[in-house]
């Protein structure tokens, strides 16, 4: 099972192909995932730190690509797939905004042998 070392937290264990998101939400950690997993509002973001995380998604770079302050190390933790280990930071969490009242709908859990769903435009 890959390993994720969260930078000033720990590290977990992720199931092969599962969405970082979720593992992380799983080990207890309050990541903020406000669009519900669908690559819509950023709020999932980290820091890929070490390790080579999944190819970005069109859904993901789109949303990337509207930030002002984007690091070139700035991911979705929704779109990526942990299938190595990696080393991330998260850089948005309940307990640093509570006026949020909480994280967000938890996303999906999606099959690892499937591309994640594409996200419909609200257009």
């Amino acid at each position: 099972m890959p390993l994720v070392d969260i930078d000033g937290v720990g590290t977990i264990e992720v199931t092969h192909g599962r969405r970082l998101v979720l593992g992380i939400e799983d080990a207890g950690i309050d990541i903020l995932h406000r669009c519900g997993g669908n690559a819509r509002c950023a709020t999932c973001r980290v820091e890929v730190i070490g390790g080579e995380p999944t190819p970005i998604t069109e859904a993901e770079e789109r949303r990337l690509a509207e930030l002002t302050a984007r690091e070139a190390t700035s991911r979705l933790s929704c779109q990526i797939r942990v299938v190595d280990d990696l080393t991330v930071v998260v850089r948005r969490r309940l307990s640093h905004n509570p006026e949020l009242g909480d994280a967000g709908p938890r996303p999906i859990e999606w099959p690892a042998d499937r591309e994640l769903p594409p996200v419909e435009d609200d257009d």
